[in-house]
Formats: structure tokens, C-alpha cells, sequence
């Protein structure tokens, strides 16, 4: 079924669509992963965005329901050259095509996604709008301009989660009708394990399953949660996720974290990276293209090592804003030299902009589970 893709500034891109009829909108960006699909498909990151891979041949190992990074399909739409209908992996369930339809999400091949990759990379990420029922250039790219811009937006209240819940075996238990879970005793294993309450602004499964890989025991809260409501828990260590979107406009989670610093350990990923920066003082920007993919170059400038990392993000730290607080820079993107992380001088916090859990994607950073146990240790 043919499709157009128009970019709010002109640019159109004809394609075809290998799931059926239907219209989709969000900012077009670029992922550089050979494989991981899937797991791009359900990161919540990617709430409110149009994904196309730079790899060419996508959908050859089908997907199935191990691989999953959240509970559903989170991109708006999903852009590639070619896409095979026909998986040959042990452990595909179905094909990508079957999969989509299913979630309600428009999948479109034969799209120069070479051209539309250097597009973006020359232009920056910006919005767009494809269809199959309206092939008319003129009316997408008018709609493409409607499309909200991700700038100024609180899109974790999409996928943050509803009530707080335990990863347990490397599950979501959610709790029994009338629970309180912002109370001490909830821990099951308090003395025995590590308690971390996990922020949830959109957080990655397999972030959680490494916390509890490192020992811990784990509770997801929603990002609206206070810091008072934290405290009454008395956790271990207290862990904020990635998540989508710009972090300015979330002046809650902000508050709540800026509050928190310096009662228990700190660790932040990505966007949890952001709002520590904004709670200490910092400012951040947003990126011409981001960084999107599993071999992304990161310096760790306390013992020269270089790291290859999975990123998904399109807003950073403003390094400049960060000189005059009480942090020490630990990493920098050899790319762009954009912040990638830091520690706090004085308070047990330490965050990084990249992705130790990865999935998909190397495990060089892996050892940052560990550090954050061992700051534990240490309070």
C-alpha cells in the first residue's frame, strides 16, 4: 500500500507500508542499530517520535515476547528500507509486520532511509506526518507543521506507570487493592538486600532486571511521586530512570529529586541524568539529531578507558552550566563532546546520559550497577 512521508519543511519521502492503512506523526529520528528493534520499538524514550533504522534489513529475525523493553509499542511510527516478512529465528514468535498491526502502529519499507538519515543529521530531527490516505504533498507537509513539537512537552505522564508496583523475578507484581506501599515495612527483605525505589519517567525492563541482577530489591513509583512519600519508605538507595522528551517542563520530578539530594544515594539514567543536572542548578538543550544507537564513543575521564555505549536521547547537559556546581564531570561523548555524566563532590549522586543496561547494545558500562551498590555500601 503506498505512503508518503512529509517533514515539516518540505521534504517528502515516497514509501510503502507493509501494515495496512493508517496515519502517523511525531519528530523522524534515526537509530544506528544493526539489530535491537524490538526493544527500540518498546522503549518508552521514544514516546511522541517516528523511528527510521539506519540498518536496511529489518524484521529477518521477527520478534517475540522476551524481548520487550516496556509493556507495548511506544514509537509512533516505524520507518525502514526493507522490511522481510519472512523470520528465520528459533525464537521468533511472529513477524514484525503481525506484531505492529497488533499494537496499531504503522509500519513503512522501501523509504530511502539513507536519504532521510542524512537529512535529518543536516537539518536536525524535526516533525513529520506519513499516511496512506492522503498522498497529497501540499496537505502532509501543512499537517507535519501541526504536529506538536517535543520541546515544552511532559511526555512521561504517557508512560509513566499508574501505581507503584515490586520487579520481582524479573516481572512487574503490582500490589493488592488497598496496599500502601509508602510505608517502611514494605520492603520484604530489608537487611538482607539493598531497598532502591526506581523512578519511573519511562523506564526501561531491562534496567530493572540489572537492579535486581545486583542484589537489590526493587520498587517502581510513578514520576508524580513526592518526596515525602519517598522518605516514608526509607529505602537503600534511590534510582531515577530514562525516559522521553524535554526535561525542563518537568518541574515536579525536579522538585522532588532536588529535595531528596543528599538523603539517600543517588543514580540516574539518561533522562534521570537531565533532572538531576536541572535539580543541581544546571540547564540542558536540545540536541540537533541526538544520539540513537548501540556504538555511541564515551570517555570515562577518571581512568581514560574508552566505552562503546546504546544511547537514546535528544536533549543533554549543558556542560558550561555544570562548571560552577559541586560535581566532578566523569564522562564525555567522543562524537560531540557532550556531557555523558558526573558525580556529585559533596552528596552520594552519580548519573550518566547514556544506557549502562543497554538492550540492545554492548555491556562495557555495566560496572555503574555495581558502583551505585557499593555508594550504598558506603552510606
Amino acid at each position: 500500500m503506498d505512503a508518503l512521508l512529509a517533514l515539516e519543511d518540505g521534504r517528502i519521502f515516497p514509501c510503502r507500508s507493509f501494515t495496512g492503512e493508517g496515519e502517523a506523526w511525531g519528530e523522524a529520528v534515526f537509530n544506528t542499530g544493526m539489530t535491537g528493534y524490538q526493544e527500540v520499538l518498546t522503549d518508552p524514550s521514544y514516546r511522541g517520535q517516528m523511528v527510521t533504522m539506519t540498518y536496511p534489513l529489518i524484521g529477518n529475525y521477527g520478534v517475540n515476547p522476551e524481548d520487550v523493553e516496556s509493556d507495548k509499542v511506544q514509537v509512533s511510527a516505524f520507518l525502514v528500507r526493507e522490511y522481510q516478512d519472512s523470520p528465520s529465528n528459533f525464537r521468533a514468535t511472529s513477524t514484525l509486520s503481525e506484531y505492529l498491526k497488533k499494537e496499531g502502529v504503522l509500519g513503512v519499507e522501501n523509504l530511502d532511509t539513507r536519504a532521510l538519515t542524512r537529512h535529518i543529521r543536516t537539518a536536525g530531527a524535526m516533525r513529520g506526518f506519513i499516511s496512506t490516505k492522503d498522498l497529497d504533498a501540499s496537505s502532509l507537509i501543512n499537517r507535519a507543521k501541526q504536529v506538536p513539537s517535543l520541546v515544552g512537552r511532559d511526555l512521561i505522564k504517557e508512560v509513566t506507570t499508574d501505581k507503584p508496583y515490586c520487579w520481582i523475578n524479573g516481572k512487574p507484581v503490582f500490589p493488592e487493592p488497598g496496599a500502601d506501599f509508602f510505608q517502611e515495612n514494605v520492603w520484604k527483605h530489608k537487611g538482607k538486600k539493598f531497598s532502591v525505589v526506581a523512578f519511573d519517567y519511562g523506564i526501561k525492563y531491562n534496567i530493572l532486571r540489572c537492579l535486581e541482577n545486583s542484589g537489590f530489591e526493587v520498587i517502581v513509583v510513578p514520576a508524580s511521586t513526592g518526596a515525602k512519600a519517598i522518605q516514608s519508605m526509607n529505602p537503600n538507595g534511590i534510582f531515577l530512570s530514562n525516559g522521553p522528551g524535554d526535561p525542563e517542563p518537568l518541574t515536579y520530578a525536579i522538585e522532588t529529586i532536588r529535595t531528596l539530594i543528599g538523603y539517600r544515594p543517588i543514580f540516574g539514567i539518561c533522562l534521570g541524568n537531565q533532572i538531576l543536572g536541572l535539580a543541581l542548578g544546571g540547564k540542558t538543550f536540545k540536541l540537533k539529531f541526538g544520539h540513537r544507537g548501540a556504538n555511541q564513543p564515551v570517555k570515562n575521564l577518571e581512568n581514560g578507558r574508552v566505552e562503546i555505549t546504546s544511547q537514546n536521547h535528544g536533549f543533554a547537559v549543558d556542560i558550561e552550566s555544570m562548571k560552577e556546581k559541586e560535581i566532578a564531570l566523569t564522562h564525555i561523548n567522543l562524537n560531540d563532546n557532550t556531557f555523558e555524566g558526573f558525580k556529585h563532590r559533596k552528596y552520594p549522586v552519580f548519573a550518566v546520559q547514556y544506557h549502562p543496561e543497554a538492550s540492545p547494545g554492548p555491556h562495557d558500562a555495566r560496572y555503574l550497577f555495581d558502583d551505585f551498590k557499593k555508594m550504598m555500601e558506603a552510606a
